[in-house]
């Protein structure tokens, strides 16, 4: 017998008139008509017909329906379903599309779809994405049976994409007014392009800045997210009232003036604004000695409170400070766009020549080196290094210049701001944005590799078998699971090699998210605080530093009434939780937060622990579950002494049409850098498919320029081929 079913809303991408429409149904017999009467398709010399054939119970099969597109009449016999010609407005007018929107469907457990005669490429099996004869004009749906389907979806046939999925029956065709499909058939004539100009692995902020820069220059991009909702680290979850941020609650570049504004100009870009909560304090420091300074939101005010801890060393604070403003206004004066796009970089050069001069003297260099240069106090160059931490996890002496400069600067030039609602609004903003623009995002999603052709990225392979193919691909995972588990062997280029030479993975977390009675903080509490009682050679130990964040200090809509939030995170290494047994690897989290939670409350918060009514830890292996970094990692730190940003990649890679983006590119870690890599990354790719000015000759001589980095590999100082392929 024959289970119910239905096909969902054909859209053939034609215009209509929708009063020309009849449709008349049968129950009884299972049968309907359609009367198209006036539908005509917009390019009078395309014709299209489509014949679906569905197997009946008894194996006999019958036509569920015909559709003679270019006549004026339609016929649908079969099972009771609902055909719609209407009007798609393709980003294109050159695009024309068939599709078929998602339905849910019941069939018996072997069915077939055969006779889909598109005039296309001729019959490709959906598990593959191969064309049996490649060179046909025609392409032909051949059979798609399984057994046991009650539930399958069945639809989304378009014209105009390039992708299959055999999984869910979800496949897609593109029409050859538009192309020689790039991958999703074999190259006709050399190649041709593909559906998507863009395919984004991954939703952190830097995937999502260049997903969304691209999409408002006209690209079609497509962002595959692992997990059910966007942001990455910048993420958030919700459990008993509470809504926590994955991470940092400390957001940069989210002001309303200058050039580094990155975030609350890639929301603005896609029309999205959020409101925001101004925070007076950046942070509270709780160090040796009794140190306690506050990093106030005014830069006077903050220098006023230094300068009172160590009045010996005024004029080196004021240098060492005054250098980190010299670097951060000329990276304020610029239009930050690709270093790598040699127009943009000699048009910025012309423009602001002394602006780019001081970027370069700078580029090579690290905060630790510039500090030490005024300052001598060992206890303050400490707190230097306690700055640099937070903003790198390495002490000042492996935190590049310009890094710091950026960090410790717009603090002050355009504060740190709090979004309303929380961290995981500014994602979902941007997500929202990118659907505006005609582009998409797909979750659990959970790409297992990157498709290389010929050494070229051409697109990717989901955990469930789908595949999706593109002009390029932008890797938002770490540079160590994009070489190390999306690409395979041969794949992997010898660039990544030299990069290991310089850097290792940074360490994960430690995290800890609580809910607690409000009483047990004094009414003038801050908001982000970073606790290190006793030893500064604990700085970059595991579980040495604590950062604290209380967000509802700020927004107190984020806990029910009568809460605060208390995100307690501390560096951590994933091998100290490997290889312990489920009841083992409980405990152990207890004890260690227990330790970490006990030191709050001696330091900060007397009566902390018997004020926790919620409490949830997660340990690097939460953070590489569920946002897929490798051993939990957050981006890379120089193995030795580095010579500035000179030995970071940037976004372009060995592989042609393979990119990355984020914390484990240039410029590096932080809210604010993964920003600056997206901006960077999505003007690198518009260049490279032309939405973008470009000079091949110019772009083949600075990628090559740019690719010999220098790095200090086994103490001594090399030149690194960065874009040389072993």
């Amino acid at each position: 017998m024959s289970l119910p079913h239905s096909l969902s809303m054909p859209e053939l991408g034609f215009t209509s008139s929708p009063a020309s429409m009849h449709i008349s149904q049968f129950p009884s017999h299972h049968h309907c008509s359609t009367q198209l009467g006036t539908s005509r398709p917009r390019i009078q010399e395309h014709r299209f017909q489509l014949i679906l054939s569905q197997h009946g119970s008894q194996g006999n099969g019958h036509n569920l329906c015909e559709l003679k597109l270019g006549s004026q009449n339609s016929q649908l016999l079969g099972h009771g379903y609902s055909v719609q010609l209407g009007t798609i407005r393709p980003r294109s007018q050159k695009h024309r599309k068939l599709s078929f929107g998602h339905g849910r469907t019941s069939f018996l457990s072997d069915y077939k779809l055969s006779g889909l005669n598109l005039g296309f490429y001729k019959t490709r099996d959906l598990d593959t994405l191969r064309p049996k004869v490649p060179k046909s004009k025609l392409i032909q749906g051949c059979h798609l049976g399984g057994s046991n389907f009650s539930k399958c979806r069945h639809g989304s046939v378009q014209l105009g994409l390039s992708e299959v999925n055999s999984r869910n029956l979800n496949f897609v065709m593109r029409s050859s007014s538009t192309l020689s499909v790039d991958k999703v058939v074999e190259r006709e004539g050399g190649g041709g392009k593909s559906y998507y100009d863009a395919i984004v692995i991954g939703s952190g902020i830097g995937g999502l800045v260049a997903a969304t820069q691209l999409a408002v220059k006209g690209a079609r991009v497509l962002v595959l997210e692992k997990y059910v909702i966007p942001g990455g680290s910048s993420g958030y979850y919700e459990r008993d009232g509470y809504t926590f941020d994955v991470g940092s609650s400390v957001m940069f570049g989210f002001s309303d003036k200058g050039n580094l504004n990155l975030i609350t100009q890639a929301l603005a870009a896609v029309g999205c604004e959020m409101q925001v909560i101004p925070d007076p304090t950046t942070v509270h420091y709780h160090l040796p000695n009794n140190l306690s300074v506050l990093v106030h939101r005014e830069y006077s005010e903050f220098i006023t409170e230094l300068t009172g801890k160590f009045p010996h060393e005024k004029e080196g604070i004021l240098k060492f400070y005054g250098e980190c403003w010299k670097i951060f206004n000329a990276l304020n004066s610029l239009e930050l766009k690709s270093l790598e796009e040699p127009i943009y970089l000699f048009g910025q050069f012309f423009q602001k020549p002394l602006e780019c001069l001081t970027l370069a003297y700078y580029l090579p260099q690290n905060a630790g080196d510039i500090a030490r240069k005024y300052i001598q106090d060992p206890q303050l160059l400490s707190f230097i290094d306690a700055e640099c931490f937070i903003v790198s996890t390495v002490k000042a002496l492996q935190t590049p210049m310009i890094n710091a400069s950026m960090v410790m600067c717009d603090r002050h030039y355009g504060g740190i701001n709090y979004p309303v609602g929380g961290v995981g609004g500014i994602a979902k903003s941007l997500a929202k944005g990118l659907v505006d623009q005609g582009s998409e995002i797909l979750y659990k999603a959970n790409v297992t590799s990157i498709i290389v052709d010929q050494g070229r990225a051409v697109g990717v392979r989901l955990s469930d078998g789908r595949e999706f193919f593109a002009k390029t691909i932008i890797s938002n995972a770490t540079r160590w699971n994009t070489f190390g588990t999306l690409l395979k062997g041969d794949d992997v280029p010898k660039e990544e090699e030299n990069f290991q030479k310089v850097y290792v993975k940074a360490p994960s977390f430690l995290s800890i998210h609580m809910g607690v009675k409000a009483e047990v903080l004094p009414p003038d509490t801050d908001c982000h605080h970073f606790v290190l009682e006793d030893d500064w050679t604990r700085l970059e130990d595991p579980y040495g530093s604590i950062f604290l964040s209380i967000p509802t200090v700020l927004d107190p809509s984020l806990a029910p009434e009568g809460r605060h939030i208390l995100h307690i995170f501390t560096t951590s290494s994933i091998e100290d939780w490997e290889g312990l047994s489920r009841k083992d690897y409980e405990a152990k989290k207890e004890i260690v937060a227990d330790e970490i939670i006990g030191r709050l409350e001696d330091k900060l918060f007397p009566g902390l622990k018997s004020s926790i009514v919620f409490k949830e830890v997660g340990t690097p292996k939460t953070h590489r579950r569920y946002l897929a970094r490798d051993k939990g990692t957050y981006g890379p730190i120089p193995r030795r002494t580095p010579k500035g940003l000179l030995g970071m990649p940037f976004n372009t890679t060995a592989i042609e049409g393979l990119y990355c983006v984020g914390d484990s590119c240039f410029p590096g870690q932080g809210v604010i850098a993964v920003s600056f890599s997206g901006v960077m990354c999505a003007h690198r790719v518009a260049a490279d498919i032309g939405l973008e000015k470009k000079s091949p000759v110019l772009d083949a001589a600075l990628l090559r320029l740019l690719g010999c980095t220098v790095a200090v590999i086994d103490g001594r100082l090399e030149y690194v081929d960065r874009h040389r392929v072993g």
